[in-house]
């Protein structure tokens, strides 16, 4: 494999971490999502903001080098200076209800049943949590798929865009296709 670097985006439940997996290991390359490195690591997850500069900075000394490599998530708008580097960048849309369901799921696999339900630990953070990615269609929310939108309209590369509802072999085939089977960048 001469060079693939991939960014995989959507809105939170859209699939695009499974993708994201999913193709690495399809390509035998390595994946890296945005989350490792927006969050600060602590226990429990998703307290604390890594700084951007900070953010960068370990993602050029952990991956961008790499002849090869995949990237799931959003940048948000903190990310930009990335966009040179993608080979290609993969659009996953998924209907709202589909997403939502799918992220009740994570929380209850991730925190547990009990926790993320009423009277849990994690409960009302759960429900920050879905009440702020369901707003991702309407716009009233800080990533939104308007600014997912104008983002891609501005990027050097191919741009393909995918119902993230589709079975998941099925997407990665047709990733898989469109960059040409073995990983190569796309003509």
């Amino acid at each position: 494999m001469k060079s693939c670097h991939i960014h995989v985006m959507g809105a939170s439940g859209a699939g695009v971490t499974s993708l994201g997996r999913a193709l690495a290991s399809a390509l035998a390359i390595s994946h890296h999502d945005t989350d490792d490195y927006f969050w600060l690591p602590t226990e429990p997850p998703y307290r604390h903001i890594r700084d951007v500069a900070e953010r960068l900075k370990l993602m050029q000394a952990v991956f961008l080098p790499r002849a090869a490599w995949i990237l799931s998530g959003s940048l948000n708008g903190w990310g930009d200076v990335l966009s040179p580097h993608f080979d290609v960048v993969v659009f996953l849309t998924t209907p709202r209800e589909i997403r939502l369901q799918r992220l009740r799921a994570r929380e209850a696999t991730r925190f547990g049943t009990e926790a993320v339900a009423a009277g849990g630990w994690r409960h009302a953070e759960t429900e920050e949590f879905i009440e702020w990615a369901s707003g991702y269609e309407d716009g009233n929310v800080s990533r939104t798929q308007a600014k997912h939108q104008a983002w891609l309209a501005k990027l050097p590369c191919p741009v393909l865009r995918m119902d993230g509802s589709r079975p998941l072999p099925e997407l990665v085939a047709e990733v898989r296709g469109m960059i040409g089977g073995d990983g190569d960048s796309p003509a």
